[in-house]
């Protein structure tokens, strides 16, 4: 799933690049730069952004993640 139209939080002018694009499950595009924004690999999981200070978005991926990806 890739969220289109939602806003998240990053508090950083800086991002993690990955050797396997397998491992990335969303993409963020910020001006002409696509970076990461979550990855994934076996039971760990990351995210670049925060999701406990994007609001509504982040409430909704904090419950898609607690519940397994059933939003």
């Amino acid at each position: 799933m890739q969220p289109t139209g939602e806003h998240f939080y990053f508090a950083h002018s800086y991002y993690v690049e990955t050797t396997d694009p397998s491992l990335v499950m969303w993409w963020c595009r910020y001006g002409s730069v696509e970076f990461p924004a979550t990855i994934s690999r076996g039971n760990v999981f990351g995210c670049q952004f925060h999701p406990e200070k994007s609001q509504w978005s982040g409430l909704r991926f904090l419950r898609s993640f607690i519940l397994g990806g059933r939003a």
